[in-house]
């Protein structure tokens, strides 16, 4: 595309480096008027300003070099006095903690001596045992856990902590009795606490010797100064000799830098336009003539190079003019534009000066990853926000829950009525259903810590059929085991993963007619890096060793939206169903590391498969 000359066609800003097309001549450019010669000395006067310059700056730095070393000595001793305070601060909590659970034990063993009536929960010395316990951790972190003194008062308070557990050890007749071990606490409490004095006369010392370092380091930094101000001074004549020479090699330089910054600007992935104040193109980068391969430069943005929803976009963008970078919302092409069809941009406008007139440059950056994580990290959110509130209404449902069950006890053991038993049988079967679902509540909201162990995955499954032995057996499922030969064993949580299993099982056994089969696999497998980043499991390695249980039953099988939905939390296709199961046992398998699909078409029965990491 050639240049436009006129001011109503306008200049191009920046153009695509393409092959130049048009042959025609260009016009000629007038050559600069030569400037009076008493002008050409005024570039020499740069390096003497320069200099200058440099003379103030060398003054500032030194200055600033100086405040700085005053600061740093007073933050050094600020923060010496800091860990002091707060060392002494711990100290008297310890002391502190130490007195009030020895006062409570003691308390607590006198009043059994006396043989008074005492309370049946020690809050009191519970209470005074956990605050000492709170504070017993930090001494396993430095400086504490560096020291001699510290670790051994750290094993001492412990050794204390234990023997008030119970009157018999804090009563002992011998050294291990807790009143013993409180003295020789109190005692080390006190040594610390002495030495604590010296420690204030060593931080003193400590900062004079930073003062006095600090003091001489300035001495240091102004003779440098003088120094590096001769060396400024020599540079700058130097400077002056030299400027002369440096000006054509940094014209052509500049002309580099330009062609630099032009390419640049072609290879940024993000689509880039230049629009003037007559909402015309007047430059754009490659991404922004892929996305609109119809645009050109001079093209108005009113003109029909795109699809209607995008020439609305822009138009969008640069309805007002813009003092600074704005951000103009976000686009999602939609099908009318096949070139991005489903990628999200976010359009920003910047001001530029265009011939003298108010521009803009249009910005599209691909936010389609974003967005998508976006999404999914708003649907988290709400879902644990949901889960909270759940929890804390399940929370609020077994407190009288539990009181409505002894009520419709009672109500049972005072009629003998078979219409009044029916009527029972009935609340307390929605009482079992609302008791479950409160505790599936809570363990969905409550995620439980894993305790791993060394698991032997055919034995899990085995124990996991045996709890469900009685549903089995009640609709003649013939259970079939395609264990692998290999013993396959893991690092897991037997009790979740059992939960997990039975729960899988039991689906699966209710789901399958009478004397259709169930059929358990299992089999090692890997997984390679890209399946690892594809299902966004980051805890997985790449090429990760894993135990594969497949689960199929021959049941009636799911459509498309129910399996689309059978993890989420309260979506159930069972009458009585809470709606949880399936979604603690994904969450359960997702803490282990591992992952979970479900594959079924209607008529076709339905197949879990769980991926579970093994013991390396």
């Amino acid at each position: 595309m050639s240049q436009q000359s006129t001011k109503e066609n306008g200049a191009v800003v920046y153009q695509r480096l393409e092959p130049v097309t048009d042959e025609r001549p260009q016009p000629e450019r007038k050559k600069p008027e030569k400037k009076p010669s008493l002008r050409q000395s005024a570039p020499a006067l740069t390096p003497l300003l320069i200099g200058f310059a440099l003379l103030l700056a060398l003054v500032l730095v030194l200055g600033y070099l100086s405040v700085r070393q005053l600061n740093d000595v007073s933050y050094q001793v600020l923060d010496m006095e800091r860990q002091y305070a707060a060392r002494l601060s711990y100290l008297l909590k310890l002391r502190v903690a130490a007195t009030t659970l020895n006062n409570e034990a003691r308390t607590r063993a006198q009043g059994r001596a006396r043989g008074e009536l005492m309370p049946p929960f020690e809050l009191n010395l519970r209470s005074a045992r956990n605050q000492m316990n709170d504070l017993l951790p930090q001494l396993d972190r430095p400086p504490f856990s560096e020291q001699e003194k510290w670790r051994t008062l750290r094993q001492d308070l412990s050794a204390f902590v234990k023997s008030t557990e119970s009157i018999e050890t804090y009563e002992a007749t011998d050294e291990t009795s807790g009143f013993k071990r409180f003295q020789k606490v109190d005692v080390e409490l006190n040594e610390l606490l002495n030495n604590a004095g010296a420690e204030q006369d060593e931080i003193l010392r400590t900062s004079e010797t930073l003062r006095a370092r600090a003091s001489r380091m300035i001495l240091i930094l102004t003779a440098v100064a003088l120094l590096i101000g001769i060396l400024v001074i020599a540079a700058t004549v130097r400077e002056v000799q030299r400027r002369f020479r440096e000006m054509r090699e940094s014209l052509n330089l500049a002309g580099r830098e330009r062609l630099f910054s032009t390419q640049m600007l072609e290879g940024m992935v993000s689509a880039i336009a230049a629009i003037d104040e007559h909402d015309r193109i007047r430059s754009a980068n490659s991404a922004f003539y892929k996305i609109f391969p119809g645009a050109s430069v001079g093209a108005s943005i009113h003109g029909n190079f795109a699809s209607h929803e995008a020439l609305q976009m822009l138009e969008a963008a640069t309805a007002s003019q813009v003092k600074i970078a704005t951000y103009r919302g976000r686009w999602v092409c939609s099908a009318d534009t096949p070139e991005c069809t489903d990628r999200t941009f976010d359009v920003y406008s910047s001001p530029l000066t265009i011939d003298g007139g108010g521009g803009q440059i249009v910005t599209l950056v691909d936010v389609t990853e974003a967005a998508e994580a976006e999404a999914v990290l708003r649907r988290t959110e709400s879902l644990a926000a949901v889960g909270q509130a759940a929890a804390q209404v399940a929370h609020e449902i077994k407190n009288p829950l539990g009181s409505i069950r002894l009520g419709v006890s009672m109500l049972r053991d005072m009629t003998t009525e078979q219409e009044a038993i029916n009527t029972i049988d009935l609340v307390e079967r929605g009482i079992d259903h609302l008791n479950k679902l409160a505790v599936d509540v809570t363990q969905f909201s409550r995620r439980k810590e894993l305790k791993r162990t060394d698991v032997l995955l055919s034995d899990l499954l085995d124990e996991s059929l045996n709890l469900i032995a009685d549903r089995i057996k009640e609709k003649s499922t013939p259970v079939e085991k395609r264990y692998m030969d290999e013993k396959l064993h893991g690092k897991w949580d037997a009790d979740q993963l059992r939960q997990v299993f039975v729960n899988l099982l039991a689906n699966a056994v209710d789901a399958s007619p009478e004397n259709s089969p169930v059929v358990i696999y299992t089999e090692r497998a890997r997984t390679d890096a890209a399946a690892a980043q594809g299902n966004g499991n980051r805890k997985q390695p790449a090429h990760a060793a894993l135990a594969r249980i497949r689960i199929e039953d021959n049941g009636a099988g799911m459509d498309e939206k129910t399996r689309s939905r059978i993890f989420e939390p309260f979506f159930t296709t069972k009458k009585r169903g809470t709606g949880l199961g399936l979604a603690i046992v994904k969450q359960i398998v997702e803490q282990h590391g591992g992952t979970i699909s479900v594959e079924s078409q209607r008529g076709e029965g339905t197949r879990f498969t769980i991926d579970l990491p093994l013991q390396a």
